[in-house]
């Protein structure tokens, strides 16, 4: 019996493809995101970070305000599984003022305890 090369070769990828973890990966240079009219009006923030307390998954973020005058934002918290999927229900986008020349904490609790991975989106 003659075997043919190309579906040898076809079996072979799927096999391998069958065997490998399905997971969409989640960059950590992307857990925050700031459009660029935020930039401009001279807001700043640290990445996220996740902590648990009490049981429950967290994350905050400090935004700051660099200008002589208050700045309002809308920022949202996206939060993802291990396998890099989204978690739904979404949380709905928030809006703060940010007071001039200061600082504020933002901060989200996961609605799916085996939250991973968390990314904020500022807009203005």
């Amino acid at each position: 019996m003659k075997t043919n090369p190309l579906l040898m070769l076809l079996a072979t990828i799927l096999m391998v493809g069958c065997s490998t973890k399905p997971a969409i990966p989640v960059n950590d240079g992307q857990s925050l995101v700031m459009e660029a009219s935020v930039l401009a009006a001279g807001i700043s923030a640290e990445k996220p970070d996740i902590s648990s307390n009490n049981g429950a998954t967290v994350s905050r973020s400090e935004l700051y305000n660099e200008q002589s005058k208050p700045v309002i934002i809308s920022y949202r918290f996206y939060w993802y599984d291990a396998k890099g999927l989204e978690i739904h229900p979404l949380e709905q986008s928030r809006t703060i003022t940010l007071p001039a020349r200061s600082s504020v904490t933002v901060s989200s609790i996961a609605s799916y305890p085996d939250a991973r991975k968390v990314r904020l989106y500022l807009s203005l």
